[in-house]
Parts: C-alpha cells; sequence; structure tokens
C-alpha cells in the first residue's frame, strides 16, 4: 500500500503539491467560524447538581444582572496604621462618585459598615460586573475595571489612602499583557527550538526549515477541518487548549517528518537515487507512521467517551490535528523532498557517508548483550517515579497558579486576611418549592445554614420572578477553589443543605465551588474509563500491525508505566520539592494524550524497526543491538524535539500551563530514552521469537531487491 503510495507521489510531485494546496485553500476559504467557550461548568453534563442548579438560576432570576462578579476595592491607610472615622469618610465619598461616574456594566457601588475589616485595617467597596464568558462581555469589564481605577486614582489622591482592585476582571486585566507575552514567548521559543536541533542534526537550512514552514500550513488548515467538523456535529471547543494543539501540532508534525528525512538520508547513503530512495522511504516507514498515527488519533478520540465535555471535544480537534499532519506528511513531504533530492541537506556533506560508530552503537550493544540488566535498570527506574503518583492531588485554583506581583493578586490576598476567604466567590443555595415560597421560612432556613460545616456567612434570601424559587448566598471559610472547599461542598456541606431543606422545598447547590466537585467526580470517573478503552485499542492496532499477540501486552504495560512513571515525577517536583498544594486537575488527562499516545508512538517506530532488523535474518539479541542503533536516534531526536516544545511552558508564568509543560516534556524524555530505547528493545531480546507469537513477524524476508546487510553503525 504504502509502495504504491510512494510511487504515485514520487513520480507526480507537482500534482501532488497542487492538489495539496488547492484542497487547503479551499478548506480554508468555506470554513466557518469554530465554536469556541472557556467556562468550565459550561462542559459539565446537565446531570450534575451544579448544573441543575445554574438552570434553574436562569429560570428563576432571568434579568441581566442576575449572576454577578464584583470588581472588589479593598482600601487600606498607606502606613498601615487602622482606617480613622475621617478615613471610612472619604472610602464613602469613593463609592459615591464611582456611583455618579456611570460606568459602563457598573450597576451599582457599595460600601457599608459590615465591609469594614474588624480591625479597621481596611474597608471594602464592591463594583458588581456582569458575570460570563463571552469575550464582548469579558472586553467590556476589563474596560471598566480600567476606569473604576482610574476614577479611584483619582478620587484618593492627596489622601492617607491606598487601595487596590481584585476579582475576576481585575484578574483578567493584570494578566493580560502577560498572558500575551507568554503566549509569544513560547511560539518564538518553540520555532527557535525545533530549527536549532534540526540544524544541528541535518547541519541544513533547508532540512532545518522545511518542518516549521510545512506546520505552519498544516495548523492552518487544520483549524479549517476542525471548524467544518466541529460546527457540523456541535463540538464545543475549549478556546484554553489552542496554545496545546499547536504545541502538539509542531511537536508530532516534526516527529513525522523527521522520521521521513532520517530514513531518506539512510536510503541516499546506500546509493539509491533521489526519487528511489523516497520511495522506499515511503515504503519502510509509511506503516509505522501511520501505525503511530491511527495509535494516537484512536487515543486522542477515546476522549469522546469523557462525561466531562471540554475534553470530549479536544480529542476530535487533537485527533483531526495529527490526522492532517499524517496525510501530509505522506503527500506533501515526500513530494516536496523528492523535487529537493540531496539539495535538503545542503550545504553539508555528512549525509553522502556513515558515521563513525558512536553513542548509539555502544548503548545498542549494551542492550543486545544484557537485556535482562537493561530491562531491570529501566525498569526500576519508572517503577521508583511512579510511586510518586500515589501522592498525586487535584488543584483548581487557577488564581493561585497567576503571577502574584500584580494589583489584583495582592489585593487579593489584602481581603483574605480579614474577610473570609471565599466573600468574592460565593456558593448559591437554591431553594425550589411547588409554590410561593414563605419569606419567614427562608429566613429560618437562612439561619440554620448559618450552621453548616465551613460556612463563614449567609446573605438573606432573594426571591426569584414567580416567587416559588429562591436563593441564598453562603460564604465559604476557605478558598472557594481550594480542595478543601471543594470536599467540603462535595460533601457535607452538600448534605446539610439537603437534610435541613423546608418541608415540601428541594434545595440545590451551585456556584463554582459546586462545579469544581462535579467537575472532580467527573473527572475520576473518565479516567477511569478512558485509560482500560484506551489501552484496549492500542493494543488491537499494535496486534494488528505486529501481527502478534505477545508484543502488543509489555508495550501497552511499558507505556501504562510511563505515564504512571510521569505522573510521579511530576508529584514528586511540585507537591513535593515547591510545595504546592496540588496539580491542576487537567494535568492526568494531558499527561493521558501525549505520554500514552506519544509514548505508543515512539515504541511503534522501535519495534517495527526491530521487527525489520529479524526479518533480515539477525538473532533476536543481534535485532536489539541494530534497532536501537538505527531507530534510536530518529527516536531521540523527536523526542528532544517533542518535549522542548511542551518544556517550553514551562516559561510561562501561569503555574498550570508550566506544570503541564513539565510533565509531559519528562513523560516524552522517558518515553524516548527509558521505554523505547532501553525497556522495549531489552523485552524483545529476552523474548526472542516469543514476542512475534503466534504470527511470525520475525521471518526472514525472502523478496527481490531485499536491503543489503550492514555493518553495525548508528544512523545520526
Amino acid at each position: 500500500m504504502f509502495g504504491r503510495l510512494g510511487r504515485v507521489v514520487v513520480r507526480h510531485p507537482w500534482w501532488t503539491i497542487v492538489a495539496w494546496l488547492v484542497t487547503a485553500v479551499a478548506l480554508i476559504a468555506f470554513a466557518p467560524n469554530l465554536k469556541t467557550k472557556t467556562d468550565q461548568t459550561d462542559f459539565l453534563p446537565s446531570k450534575y447538581e451544579s448544573v441543575q442548579a445554574g438552570k434553574l438560576a436562569e429560570k428563576a432570576f432571568p434579568s441581566k444582572d442576575q449572576k454577578t462578579s464584583p470588581a472588589m476595592i479593598v482600601v487600606k491607610r498607606s502606613d498601615g496604621q487602622p482606617l480613622t472615622p475621617a478615613d471610612q469618610q472619604k472610602v464613602t465619598q469613593i463609592a459615591q462618585a464611582l456611583e455618579a461616574k456611570h460606568i459602563p456594566q457598573v450597576t451599582k457601588v457599595v460600601s457599608s459598615p459590615e465591609m469594614l475589616a474588624k480591625d479597621h485595617s481596611m474597608q471594602l467597596i464592591a463594583a458588581p460586573l456582569p458575570q460570563g464568558f463571552d469575550q464582548d462581555l469579558q472586553k467590556k469589564n476589563s474596560d471598566a475595571v480600567k476606569q473604576i481605577r482610574t476614577v479611584t486614582t483619582d478620587e484618593i489622591r492627596g489622601s492617607p489612602l491606598t487601595y487596590g482592585v481584585t476579582g475576576d476582571a481585575a484578574t483578567n486585566v493584570d494578566n493580560e499583557k502577560s498572558d500575551q507575552q507568554t503566549l509569544a514567548l513560547i511560539g518564538i521559543a518553540t520555532v527557535v527550538l525545533i530549527i536549532t536541533i534540526l540544524a544541528i542534526i541535518f547541519r541544513s537550512p533547508i532540512a532545518a526549515l522545511l518542518p516549521i514552514l510545512i506546520i505552519a500550513l498544516v495548523s492552518v488548515v487544520s483549524s479549517a477541518v476542525t471548524a467544518i467538523i466541529g460546527n457540523a456535529v456541535g463540538l464545543n471547543i475549549d478556546k484554553g487548549f489552542e496554545t496545546i494543539v499547536l504545541v502538539v501540532l509542531y511537536g508530532i508534525g516534526t516527529d513525522y517528518i523527521l522520521f521521513l528525512l532520517f530514513r531518506y538520508r539512510e536510503r541516499l547513503r546506500l546509493g539509491e537515487d533521489k526519487k528511489t530512495a523516497m520511495i522506499t522511504t515511503v515504503e519502510r516507514v509509511g506503516e509505522a507512521i501511520a501505525s503511530a498515527a491511527g495509535a494516537v488519533i484512536v487515543a486522542f478520540l477515546v476522549l469522546l467517551l469523557a462525561s466531562f465535555k471540554s475534553f470530549g471535544a479536544l480529542g476530535p480537534q487533537l485527533a483531526i490535528a495529527v490526522g492532517v499532519m499524517f496525510v501530509t506528511s505522506m503527500t506533501l513531504v515526500p513530494a516536496l523532498v523528492s523535487l529537493l533530492g540531496r539539495v535538503v541537506f545542503w550545504p553539508s556533506k555528512a549525509w553522502k557517508k556513515e558515521p563513525k560508530p558512536g553513542l548509539w552503537v555502544k548503548l545498542g550493544g549494551a542492550v543486545g548483550r544484557r537485556p535482562a540488566v537493561t530491562v531491570a535498570a529501566a525498569g526500576l527506574m519508572l517503577l521508583v517515579l511512579a510511586g510518586g503518583a500515589l501522592g498525586f492531588k487535584a488543584d483548581y485554583d487557577f488564581t493561585a497558579g497567576a503571577p502574584q506581583n500584580t494589583e489584583s493578586a495582592k489585593a487579593m490576598k489584602d481581603l483574605r486576611k480579614n474577610f473570609a476567604a471565599g466573600t468574592l466567590t460565593p456558593t448559591e443555595v437554591y431553594v425550589q418549592g411547588s409554590g410561593p415560597l414563605d419569606q419567614s421560612t427562608l429566613t429560618s432556613y437562612g439561619k440554620t445554614l448559618s450552621g453548616a460545616p465551613g460556612v463563614a456567612q449567609v446573605a438573606p434570601a432573594v426571591l426569584g420572578t414567580d416567587k416559588s424559587v429562591a436563593k441564598i448566598n453562603l460564604v465559604l471559610k476557605q478558598n472557594p477553589s481550594s480542595n478543601e472547599a471543594i470536599s467540603l461542598v462535595k460533601g457535607p456541606l452538600r448534605d446539610y443543605v439537603h437534610k435541613n431543606a423546608p418541608p415540601g422545598t428541594k434545595a440545590l447547590v451551585g456556584g463554582q465551588t459546586a462545579a469544581f466537585a462535579d467537575i472532580n467526580v467527573i473527572n475520576n470517573r473518565d479516567l477511569s474509563v478512558i485509560l482500560p478503552v484506551a489501552v484496549i485499542l492500542i493494543a488491537i492496532i499494535l496486534a494488528l500491525l505486529l501481527r502478534s499477540l505477545v508484543a502488543p501486552v509489555y508495550l501497552v504495560v511499558a507505556v501504562l508505566l510511563g505515564f504512571t512513571a510521569t505522573l510521579g515525577a511530576t508529584v514528586f517536583l511540585f507537591q513535593g520539592i515547591e510545595g504546592k498544594p496540588g496539580l491542576i486537575f487537567q494535568l492526568p488527562i494531558f499527561l493521558y494524550l501525549f505520554v500514552m499516545a506519544i509514548g505508543t508512538d515512539y515504541n511503534i517506530l522501535m519495534i517495527a524497526r526491530l521487527r525489520e532488523e529479524a526479518r533480515e535474518g539477525h538473532s533476536p539479541r543481534r535485532a536489539a543491538e541494530l534497532g536501537v542503533q538505527h531507530a534510536g536516534p530518529t527516536v531521540a531526536a523527536a523526542g528532544v524535539i517533542l518535549a522542548g516544545t511542551f518544556g517550553v511552558l514551562v516559561l510561562s508564568p501561569m503555574s498550570f500551563l508550566a506544570q503541564i509543560g513539565f510533565g509531559v516534556a519528562i513523560g516524552i524524555l522517558l518515553s524516548a530514552f527509558v521505554m523505547s530505547a532501553f525497556l522495549v528493545p531489552g523485552i524483545t531480546a529476552l523474548l526472542g521469537h516469543k514476542a512475534w507469537w503466534p504470527g511470525h513477524g520475525d521471518a526472514v524476508a525472502d523478496q527481490p531487491g531485499q536491503e543489503p546487510q550492514r555493518t553495525p553503525t548508528a544512523v545520526h
């Protein structure tokens, strides 16, 4: 199949290039705008209580200002002394001035005696803003925060007071510039890293730039395909994952192009002309790339089983990107390289000769001579790291992972010193009756809720439009995004609210903390479903590729061990060394996506080379030795580049991006340098012919034009 494809593409390169470009232009031209969301609660199924509470709120409180998130102004004296009566009067004047300005989005400005700290160290001014994740709304809220700061600065000038504005909108304003700079830095660093590594490997500007240019085209095309398919089937894409998708595309795309260039250079060294060399390359590498892409796509599509639809949409989005990259690597790339020929490696002459035996020859020899020792060492290393996974704790506090030197972050720290941590993000209790609710009953229920575990303050009940629904806000003592608050809401608080609901009514707990509590439950469920299904499907792909039932077993076990070791290593660094309260709750899914999928990718490339060497008549240990020598450099180069593209995320001041970057990078390195280079070839050498049972994958090939025997030198 891939031999025929290679012949068609290489013999008709211009037709291939034109067909690819025409298809790309058509897709881009007709692609609709992609539907995106950023609110994590939008991805929860309707059966969860926080979603039911949200829907009840929309029905009972339809006014636009029903859901608000305050821009909170924290005012204190610049000398650190308690606020005097005159200072408190000045705070009231500031609130009145803000009210008089009629700032768009701000419906009212409040500062009451209850908003004065008990020790008089600070006083709050609340300016409620509409809550939502629509981009236009967020832009208007950001403008409102900027005007609030301008007016407050003018009013406070000349007084002994100082202030800081905090809240969701203020945090967005403070982090917007940092986020833009971070994304630009990540993009530049990724491109520079790929070009630099490829330039070192091939010593050619063309070989270094070619993947960047091709992947840039593919990213545009895959976005168009995603928009077409996504809008057709109703996928809601999480906008927060766009950077991850781009990094994945550059990493995987570079891998596939590397696999082709390494083998193409090898064929040229054997004396083949530029077209024959590319045809043979597509024939030899095509099956491995197809199987690797298939395993990755299947692993991504398994996310469709996720109940948390943020990941359910991310899976197809990534699968589409990989699919487009695979088609490109089998068509456009061979066509371009076959036209360029040896020029692709210009001006280097190194492609003409076999390099001297180097590191990979020594490593391959060690694996071939002592496979048992190799397997024991690699396995022990992974097991030790895997032990750290037992200490994993999920963290839902995105604000804690943001830069802490901004005005909003500093104001939030001041606020939480003197007021309950949940002041800005109350937990919402909705009471629903069969008819109009009695105000005295609600007042009594509010007093009962004041005794609920973890509750610092209870707001008066507010009746909805038809009087059969009421809302009671509970201010938690703990940070509403903390693990402690989530565990509280998920268990004791919800139980207390339900148990003490007035007779004949139903009580629902909603709000941000309740949504995180439901996400916590759904994440645990998704991992318990996704991992087994992915393992089974990947094993089936490996069985079909290798015609074996034995090799797929230890390959998927190796990948699972690598996944657990990666999670453990990340726990050791961030929870152990840095003392973080937990790791971002999305991390296990990201590690599943990239460590399991890409780990399988590298294992397929290595096992395919081991089979190829066995078919040339080598013994199992000799095949392992040659497989490591020839496939090792390719896997290593691909691993370093992909790990580097994710490692760049460590530069982000956002803790959750740094955690994802480190976790995926270390997982890729473990996959490339431990599993693929040592564990898999070592086990294959130990099992020998049994690794291919019940098929005969290692049977000696007997075909015309069979590749000649080679000396054991590494291909760099």
